[in-house]
Parts: structure tokens; C-alpha cells; sequence
């Protein structure tokens, strides 16, 4: 990736990062995060993770801040009144972003600037070893292809599939909870 292209994504990242934060009305920090999605997708596209990129695009930014979209229209959140700020929050805060620069310096003064190391045959025929020989992954490892979609589908649904299906089910809770309290406030 260029470099004008990670710098650019990065600052669509960070200004929806922070836009989140600024933002008083609920509706226009969603749509902050969406533009934060947007920019974490180009890196990932960036990185040469495509399928990932895409399923940042399609599932977060279209998916689930739809949804989230929709929780928020139908809560109908009036926005905050404003009130005198207090000194206590604000010199935390500038406590907080101190302490997290000087950490970012620290790390990125001491991080060894390597690159990774080219995969050979040897390589893809341990990868391979791991599962079964007749299995897509195995071939595809075995022909010096790295079958990352086949990869992240097996994890997840061999390692994490009882949090995946948490997720979910937490997801349609949370929505059926909405609907109740926004029929709650109508009547």
C-alpha cells in the first residue's frame, strides 16, 4: 500500500474516532463510526486481507450499524443538556492522552523494523499437517496457496463458536429490548 494511502485511511480512522467522542447527538456519532469502519476496511485492504476489508464493509459498517442506527431512531434519544463541565473530567482526560502518547513513543522508538519471512514449501507442508488431508485447506496449503477465507471460516467455527452464537443471540436480545422500551415510551 502507498504510503499516502495508509496515511489517508488512517486519518479517516482517527477524525471518526474522535468525531464518536465529540458529537452530542447519538444519531451523527453512529454515522462517525461508520466512517471509522470505512477507514479500518481500506487498511485491511491495504494489508492485502481483502476478505476481511469486505466483511468489515458489508457486516459493520452495513450490517450492524444499520441496526444500530435503527435501536437509536427508535429510542428517539433527545440530545443532552448542556452543563457546567467540571475540572476533574477534562484534566483525566488530558492525563489519559498523555499517558497513552508517551506509551505510543515508547513503543514504536523501540519496535524492530523487520518484515516476515518468506513462506516456502517446508512451511505450507507443516501448516498442512494440521488438517486432514483431503480437507480444502490442506490442498490448497500444499500448493503454496494460503487459503485465508477456508482459514477464518474454520476457526471460527471449530474455536470460536460458542462466543460467535453468544454474539449473536446477545444482538437479538438487545434489539428485542429496544423494541419493548420504545412501545414502553409510546404509550
Amino acid at each position: 500500500m502507498p504510503s499516502y494511502l495508509f496515511w489517508l485511511f488512517s486519518v479517516i480512522m482517527l477524525v471518526g474516532g474522535a468525531a464518536v467522542i465529540a458529537f452530542r447527538n447519538p444519531v451523527a456519532s453512529a454515522l462517525s463510526v461508520v466512517a471509522c469502519f470505512v477507514g479500518l476496511a481500506g487498511l485491511f485492504i491495504g494489508l492485502s486481507a481483502f476478505f476481511v476489508g469486505v466483511i468489515q464493509i458489508l457486516v459493520y459498517t452495513g450490517a450492524v450499524m444499520v441496526l444500530f442506527l435503527f435501536i437509536i431512531m427508535l429510542l428517539d434519544l433527545k440530545d443532552e443538556e448542556k452543563s457546567a463541565k467540571p475540572l476533574t473530567p477534562i484534566a483525566a482526560g488530558i492525563g489519559l492522552v498523555a499517558a497513552f502518547t508517551m506509551q505510543l513513543i515508547g513503543v514504536l522508538s523501540h519496535s524492530p523494523n523487520t518484515t516476515a519471512p518468506a513462506l516456502d514449501a517446508q512451511t505450507f507442508a507443516a501448516a498442512a499437517a494440521g488438517f486432514p488431508a483431503s480437507s480444502k485447506i490442506a490442498t490448497n496449503l500444499l500448493i503454496g496457496k494460503l487459503p485465508d477465507v477456508h482459514l477464518i471460516g474454520h476457526t471460527l467455527f471449530t474455536q470460536y463458536n460458542l462466543p460467535f452464537q453468544i454474539l449473536g443471540v446477545l444482538l437479538l436480545v438487545a434489539t428485542i429490548g429496544v423494541v419493548v422500551l420504545s412501545k414502553r415510551q409510546a404509550d
